[in-house]
């Protein structure tokens, strides 16, 4: 059929065509609220769902968009959104980016899309998730170091970058998948004996890293730093306002996933408790950090310390190798001592104070020493 001269077409009818999209947002609303359309989730959620969600129409489409973020190294970028919905743009986009060299375990990253994909893959039996999972399994195994640590990035580390990074617990966080992997637990059931061994091979070797790593000053060992460096194991700077201390934050972290070893190993043992005796030395107690209202900053409020007697502990982020004085600092590296003295930009943008290793001493740390070290305390009763 010819068509007609473009002068001649009938102009649209503006009207119906809103009408028409107008009853389909109506269509979708009431049928995501019967249940017949999965509704959208954030990414961050996509592990807290019920287990028949994983084989629905939701999770695959999500699983697929994971699909197309995966590098062909084997690894995830970081910061993403999987679970927004992509435009056929966006995927081509993607197809092209599955060259770049900006994997990394960091913040979160490659870990949570391998367990997303795994729980997918033990819904619905799909082998393309199985296949990535796989793919993602041997990128970490790839990016360990001889020395048993992982860099924050894969396979291109610079800079601080290519220290062994404890930092947001990316390193914890690999060896918990690949335990997982080792055990063939749940989800990774589907892994086969031969990567399962390099898996277990993978983690002993990475808590003989944590156990080298351990800082010992005048013959005590204490904590960890949050990047070490992967030949000497020295606590190692990351960005300028974060210096090579004792971390109040990783530290736990790693603490934490000592105390998971069955059964742990006389200088398992030795380090936890180490490091627990410190947690307890270091904590602050008398202090609560606060927001005051400044309407004239960009934030519109400061962050300050204030007395309280009845505020529960806290922990420094960062403290001095040596003194183990709390330590800040603003962007030009320069250490000081009170929170107040270091840039509003770094005062309210970080996070300097943390209650984390409050939990490590008051429930995890008496657990773990009751069935371990039933007869020792360091702590006092």
């Amino acid at each position: 059929m010819r068509r007609k001269p473009a002068e001649n077409r009938t102009k649209p009818n503006v009207a119906l065509i809103a009408g028409v999209l107008s009853s389909l947002v109506v269509a979708t609303v009431q049928a995501e609220d019967a249940g017949q359309i999965p509704k959208s989730i954030a990414w961050k959620a996509c592990m807290n769902q019920k287990p028949a969600w994983y084989g629905g129409a939701a999770a695959i489409r999500i699983a697929g968009n994971v699909l197309l973020y995966q590098r062909d190294g084997g690894g995830w970028p970081k910061n993403t959104d999987m679970a927004a919905v992509l435009t056929t743009e966006q995927q081509r986009q993607l197809q092209r980016d599955r060259r770049r060299n900006d994997a990394t375990i960091d913040n979160g990253a490659t870990c949570r899309p391998l367990q997303f994909l795994a729980r997918v893959h033990h819904a619905t039996g799909e082998a393309r998730f199985a296949d990535a999972c796989l793919r993602g399994i041997d990128y970490l195994l790839a990016a360990q170091y001889d020395t048993g640590g992982w860099p924050q990035f894969y396979p291109d580390p610079s800079g601080y970058h290519a220290y062994i990074t404890f930092n947001d617990n990316a390193m914890i966080n690999v060896m918990r998948l690949l335990d997982q992997v080792a055990r063939g637990d749940g989800d990774f059931a589907f892994v086969e004996a031969p990567r399962r061994a390099r898996a277990a091979a993978a983690v002993a070797r990475g808590i003989e890293c944590i156990l080298k790593c351990q800082i010992i000053v005048d013959g005590r060992r204490l904590g960890w730093c949050a990047q070490h460096d992967p030949v000497s194991f020295e606590p190692r700077p990351a960005r300028t306002y974060e210096k090579a201390s004792l971390s109040g934050s990783e530290g736990a972290g790693i603490v934490a996933y000592l105390m998971e070893i069955e059964p742990p190993s006389p200088r398992v043992i030795e380090a936890v408790e180490a490091a627990v005796r410190w947690f307890d030395e270091v904590k602050i107690t008398g202090l609560r950090v606060a927001r005051q209202p400044a309407p004239d900053t960009p934030r519109g409020y400061d962050t300050i310390v204030v007395a309280d007697p009845d505020a529960p502990p806290i922990w420094a982020r960062f403290y001095e190798i040596g003194t183990d004085r709390p330590i800040f600092c603003s962007r030009d590296g320069v250490v000081r001592y009170r929170l107040s003295d270091i840039s509003y930009e770094r005062r309210n943008g970080y996070s300097w104070y943390t209650g984390g290793p409050a939990d490590l001493l008051n429930n995890k740390y008496p657990r773990w020493r009751a069935q371990w070290t039933p007869d020792r305390n360091v702590l006092p009763r």
